[in-house]
């Protein structure tokens, strides 16, 4: 029976908590603080109510193409990824004398050693489903797109263009969600790596992942620059901002 050493088990929930404890944290902060994902959600909003005001959508389908072919590139990559985990599964044993090899690594069994790599195996295998959802979501925007009501169909009502935009805008809010979703996994795979060598560097890398990902959603150089093209500023939002 596999005899997984108690720091090694705390290192694992305290690596659960603030992963999974920051992906709750940052949907509910979202809706009371300007961040990536709100105002990235209001110009998505902005983005599809003019495309019931253009005749051609031409350019916009080739906008959504382009972010889709880039998830579709870290999808692939994910399956290349996890190719790689699982032939270092296969040769265990030569992994444990690599990482014996490195400084101030912890000793660790063979089993304790498979059971890590099976983990990161597992946080690709989440990471490609995000990816290949969120590439099935960007497709149905581009059908969207294909239907949606131009000004060249006057016969359309506005309360059908603004129904059309808003829906248009969730499904394609909800496809960057599922992005970011698999890239916070690839961010905290980094982090699980630290694993291999001690507990401790587990622990400590994922509060620097959360530290990171934490500044870059809410103190970041680029959300300023999309804030400002509202008049807003960084911070608790405030009344009528969107």
């Amino acid at each position: 029976m596999l005899n997984i050493p108690l720091l090694d088990i705390v290192a694992f929930i305290w690596f659960l908590f603030f992963w999974i404890g920051y992906s709750l944290f940052a949907r509910r902060k979202a809706k009371t603080q300007h961040s990536l994902s709100s105002i990235l959600c209001t110009l998505r909003v902005e983005w599809m109510n003019a495309v019931v005001h253009k005749e051609h959508h031409i350019a916009d389908a080739a906008l959504v193409g382009n972010v889709e072919r880039t998830v579709t590139f870290f999808a692939s990559s994910t399956i290349f990824v996890l190719a790689g985990v699982l032939t270092v599964i296969a040769s265990n044993d030569a992994f444990v004398r690599v990482l014996e090899q490195i400084p101030f690594t912890a000793e660790q069994s063979h089993g304790l050693v498979l059971l890590k790599l099976a983990g990161i195996a597992g946080i690709m295998v989440f990471a490609f489903f995000k990816f290949t959802w969120a590439v099935r979501q960007f497709g149905f925007v581009s059908i969207l797109l294909g239907m949606a009501p131009s000004i060249s169909r006057p016969t359309v009502e506005k309360e059908q263009r603004e129904a059309f935009s808003l829906n248009a805008a969730k499904v394609l809010d909800q496809a960057g969600h599922e992005y970011n979703y698999g890239l916070r996994a690839y961010y905290f795979a980094l982090a699980y790596l630290c694993w291999f060598v001690s507990p401790w560097l587990l622990m400590l890398s994922s509060v620097i992942v959360v530290a990171v990902l934490y500044r870059r959603e809410y103190n970041s150089r680029v959300l300023r620059a999309l804030l400002a093209t509202h008049g807003y500023e960084p911070g608790p939002k405030q009344k009528g901002d969107l």
